[in-house]
Parts: structure tokens; sequence; C-alpha cells
């Protein structure tokens, strides 16, 4: 077997090899069962135990309260996208977005079809190179929520606090820092998150909504996009994906062992702070967003020359550093640094940007 290389892929993104080594070893015979988890029925007494040990781990991982649901649903969070405001968007009909990325943008349209959705504020103007500085009286006080989104993927940005929204439910976007810290649950009427960032593989979704929040869906709403639809039914309205849940599932259980989130914490700060301090220090490198917003999961640079940059992903491939390349939208090079990426992985990249700046500047 060929070695592996170092993955920074926003998504979907790497795996802790000690879960997929596990799954592996199960893959033909989970628990004696004498079958893969993909082959189980989702009825079955085995798979019911994966679902319910995967909640129990993610409400102690998280500290979600016992008044919020935990749902694994499909879809994407560009599923969530539309149901948050089919759900959600029952009292006055409207709903203020802030607008930090494209995928913030998205939430904000799709909002805008079943309903008053309005912007409280942007940073597109500046390319998205900053998480706006927003005050209760941005936000209209009849608006039936807030949207955030926590963590900008594709530009690197990242929320530090609850923005003051005057007392507003405030819904979140967390697709691409869950489970990289630890965050007050109860500060949010609804948290969602794809997996494939740092959770499991994709195709799986988790919402965590406060349970007073649900049963109170626009009329002639798509059974599966009501929540209340995947809360009375333990996730198991219709076949749930399995082996993604499961997978997830052994992720929970490898950060519990590793610490949980406060050690998670801890060390994501320090491979981020490493990669930034070397990147502020360059005299070839520039990270675009303003210091203070700075995500620690997804670091966007460049060098300022497309074709440097260009050559610096071929060059990191060769040394097995992939995925470095920007979004497609934007280009330049991001090395998103999720919970699966070893200190190591940081080290390695630091090390070919030094000797990359070297022959190149």
């Amino acid at each position: 077997m060929e070695e592996r290389v170092f993955n920074f892929s926003a998504g979907p993104s790497a795996l802790p090899v000690e879960v997929m080594k596990k799954a592996a070893e199960s893959m033909l015979n989970h628990g004696g069962s004498g079958m893969s988890v993909m082959e189980m029925s989702h009825r079955s007494g085995p798979f019911e135990a994966i679902l319910s040990e995967a909640e129990v781990n993610l409400r102690t991982l998280m500290g979600i309260p016992d008044d919020y649901y935990v749902l694994f649903v499909q879809g994407g969070a560009t599923l969530a996208f539309a149901m948050t405001p089919l759900n959600l968007m029952n009292g006055s009909g409207k709903a203020d977005y802030v607008i930090t990325g494209q995928w913030a943008e998205k939430a904000y349209q799709e909002a805008a079809k079943f309903g008053d959705a309005h912007i409280a504020a942007s940073s597109k103007e500046q390319k998205y190179s900053f998480i706006p500085k927003v005050m209760a009286s941005d936000f209209r006080q009849d608006a039936d929520y807030a949207h955030i989104t926590w963590n900008n993927t594709i530009y690197g940005s990242k929320y530090s606090g609850i923005p003051d929204t005057g007392g507003l439910t405030v819904v979140t976007d967390m697709s691409s820092s869950i489970l990289s810290e630890r965050i007050d649950v109860s500060k949010f009427g609804c948290i969602y998150a794809g997996a494939q960032k740092n959770i499991g593989p994709a195709g799986l979704t988790i919402i965590i909504i406060k349970k007073a929040l649900v049963g109170h869906a626009k009329e002639n709403i798509p059974t599966y996009l009501d929540f209340k639809t995947h809360a009375d039914s333990g996730s198991m309205y219709n076949t749930p994906p399995t082996w993604n849940i499961y997978i997830s599932g052994e992720v929970f259980k490898h950060l519990l062992q590793r610490g949980g989130l406060e050690a998670m914490e801890e060390i994501n700060k320090r491979k981020a702070a490493r990669l930034y301090d070397y990147i502020d220090g360059s005299k070839l490198y520039t990270a675009p967003v303003a210091a203070e917003d700075r995500s620690p999961m997804n670091i966007v640079f460049i060098t300022g020359s497309e074709k440097l940059d260009k050559k610096f992903i071929t060059e990191a491939k060769g040394e097995g550093l992939v995925q470095l390349g920007g979004h497609r939208s934007i280009g330049g090079m991001r090395a998103s640094v999720y919970n699966a990426m070893p200190e190591e992985g940081v080290d390695r990249l630091i090390d070919f940007m030094e000797r990359f700046e070297a022959q190149n500047i």
C-alpha cells in the first residue's frame, strides 16, 4: 500500500486513520453480525444501537441540552437552507441573514423563496475578507430568526462569538467548524452541518434544534423537509445513510478518547497559529482575511501571482500535500486543517512553503 498523503481538502475531507482502520476490520462482519453495516436493516437491533450510541456521544461531545433534538438526515447543508425557513419562518414570515460568503448567500437566496428574507449585513463588496460587526439594531426585532454561517469555508473567515441580535433566535450553518471547538449549544436555536468536513463521509447532515422550535412548519411542507418528521421518527422516517452514521459515530468515540472538544480546540489553535504565523512572516504569501476573523479550519493564502499559485499546487502534490487549490471561484490556495489533519501535516506544509518561497522569490 502506498503511503497516505496529507489531504487538505475542504470536503469531502480527511478522516481519522484510526476510525478507517476499525471500519475496514469490521467491513464484512460488524460486531459478529456476519454482515457489513452497509447491509444491515436500519430497523435491526444492531443498527438501532449504532444510531443511539452516535447520538449519545455527540450530545456528550457538544454538551447538547436535553431540550434539543439531534436529527440525522440527508441532503447536506444545501437542503437545510430550505428546511430552515420552511420550518422556522412561521411567525412574522421574516428572517435576517448576515452574508459572509457564498454559502451564506445561498442560504439567504433559498429563504427568500419562502418569505421576507433580509440582509442584515454583508462583506460581499470587500470580497468576504472579514466578518461584519453587527449590533441588535441591524436586525428586525420581529424577525423569526437571524441566520449566520459560523465558518466561511471558501474565503477562510469565522465568527469568534455569537453576534448581538437583540434576542432573536440564532440559526447557524456550522458545516466546516463543528466539533473543532467547544461551543454553547444553548445560545443557538438551530445548528446544522454537513458531515463531510469534520464529522464523517458525505451524505449525512446533522441538525441540532431546540425542541420548542419544532412542529410549527409552513403548511403543505414536503414531509421529508419537516423537522417534526425526523424528530418523531428518531431520524428513521425513511432509510437513513446507515454507513455514514456508523462512521460518524466512530469519529465521535475517537474524539472523546482524544479528550473531547476542549482538547481538539487546543490542537486546532496550535495548527492554525503555526501556519498563520509563517504566512504573516513570509515575503511571498499573504492571507487576505482580517486577522481577527481568520478561520482556524480553512486557511486561505495567495502568492499574488496566479501562475505561481498553480505552480505551488502542482509541486505540493508531488510532495504528498494534496487538495491545496483554493475554491474554483477565487483561486489561490486553501489548507483545510480539520480535526483529522495531524500537526505533522501542517509542519510538512510549512516546510514545503519555506522551500518554495526560497526558490521563487
